[in-house]
């Protein structure tokens, strides 16, 4: 019974999307009427210079915010996992994963109003002209995909038997070189994990690259929704299957960092 369940459960998330899959590859002009088999949807996908344009965009974006995410996840996840008793650590502990609970419409608009704060200061104090665009999506990407990486870092690390830590100590390592020896390999795991974690959220966010983007921040799934307003098209359909098998792909090489390289240490 369980196991229906579970299949039946399978079948409802995944039956959309693979409805979907199999619509890119007809030959017939209506995205939903079955034409015969097809790629010419995928060749005119190609061949699309304002779909290639976003697509570079939205890879850009998301190497850029994965990086961040992972070297600002990375530190937080160490101090809240090494750093043991310091003044605001809950509160420190609480801010650093708010994003993986706060509905994003809430964060977009919030990273909004800070942007738009941080553009009239540089131009009243700098006569700078900050302009909304890629930048700001990846500051706003990155603010998301730190909380993945800093919690990953953090159970990583609480895994990690601290003795190794103390008796590299304790035969005269300076603490900079217990953390690059030890520490560090023993974090590698989960830093890549959650760069391939944070790298699949902002390729696929939509909501916070709404509110954050400028005219010249359009990235592929905001292209994507908007074309929708005007009538969905078969080279939607296989634009989703070219975005689902990079989303999986990215998703299957985090399972198997996790599983396969971050097992028990030693």
């Amino acid at each position: 019974m369980a196991r229906l369940i579970l299949v039946l459960g399978l079948l409802f998330l995944w039956a959309p999307i693979l409805l979907l899959a199999g619509y890119a590859f007809s030959a017939d002009r209506i995205p939903f009427q079955w034409g015969g088999f097809s790629l010419r949807w995928f060749a005119a996908l190609a061949e699309n210079a304002r779909v290639q344009e976003a697509a570079l965009l939205s890879l850009s974006v998301a190497t850029g915010a994965a990086t961040l995410a992972c070297l600002a996840g990375g530190l937080a996840g160490w101090a809240l996992a090494r750093g043991g008793r310091f003044c605001g650590r809950p509160l420190f502990g609480l801010l650093a994963g708010a994003p993986l609970v706060l509905p994003e419409v809430v964060m977009g608009l919030s990273l909004l109003l800070l942007f738009v704060l941080a553009q009239g200061a540089a131009e009243t104090l700098l006569g700078w002209r900050l302009e909304r665009g890629a930048g700001t999506i990846v500051l706003a990407h990155a603010t998301l995909g730190l909380a993945y990486v800093a919690v990953l870092v953090q159970a990583r690390l609480a895994r990690l038997d601290p003795r190794l830590e103390e008796a590299a100590a304790d035969l005269g390592a300076m603490p900079r070189v217990v953390f690059l020896t030890i520490t560090l390999p023993q974090m590698v795991p989960s830093l890549v994990a959650g760069w391939l974690l944070a790298f699949t959220l902002s390729l696929d966010d939509v909501v916070l690259a709404s509110f954050v983007s400028g005219p010249a921040g359009t990235t592929l799934p905001v292209l994507i929704f908007s074309s929708l307003r005007m009538g969905l098209t078969p080279e939607v359909n296989a634009l989703g299957v070219v975005i689902l098998v990079l989303v999986l792909a990215a998703v299957g090489v985090a399972g198997w960092v996790l599983r396969g390289r971050g097992g028990d240490p030693g």
